[in-house]
């Protein structure tokens, strides 16, 4: 059994709620090869969706190059950040936000939820099959073997939910369990 369960809970109480379990901490404050997991860390040529020929460092720098404000278009500074830092890019400093282009040079603008399927879903399991795999395999033998608790700042397992930022401890799981959400399962 897999849970994701918040960062912030105590290791007390997520080892009396789960005794035995290994519990991986896989946020930017991880301290091992586990912060890979990270959608911010920058493994580098990571396909950029609709775009052929382009990539970036990470999937947060996707996610926010392709993001469209009332005031700034696709940043191509984000697919080259290989930093972990200043990849947010938000209403307070661009305006409203407007969508997520369908591509560099895209003339279709994705809702939110539109976006988050199309644009973020692939290029995190592209991460998760093409950067990550020997730890991927160890999580899966591991999760055989013991219960393990995935521990995020976020834990919203609803792709379709607007209201939370998706968390990448639960594509983790579903990845391990074969169930990692894809347009045609959500339609």
């Amino acid at each position: 059994m897999i849970v994701v369960e918040h960062k912030r809970k105590s290791l007390d109480k997520l080892h009396e709620k789960y005794p035995g379990a290994h519990i991986l901490d896989i946020t930017s404050k991880a301290t091992n090869a586990l912060v890979k997991l990270r959608p911010f860390f920058p493994h580098g040529d990571i396909p950029i969706p609709f775009s052929p020929g382009n990539t970036a460092m990470s999937v947060e720098g996707i996610w926010q190059g392709l993001k469209v404000f009332e005031g700034a278009d696709v940043d191509l500074r984000s697919f080259e950040n290989s930093t972990m830092k200043n990849l947010k890019r938000t209403i307070r400093r661009y305006g409203l936000s407007l969508g997520h282009r369908k591509g560099i040079n895209g003339t279709i603008l994705l809702s939110y939820i539109d976006a988050r399927i199309e644009i973020y879903l692939p290029s995190y399991l592209c991460v998760l099959e093409n950067k990550v795999q020997r730890i991927m395999t160890r999580v899966k033998e591991e999760s055989m073997r013991k219960d393990m608790v995935l521990l995020d700042y976020t834990t919203n397992s609803n792709v379709k939910d607007p209201n939370s930022p998706l968390s990448h401890a639960y594509l983790v799981k579903a990845y391990v369990e074969g169930t990692y959400p894809s347009k045609d399962s959500l339609d």
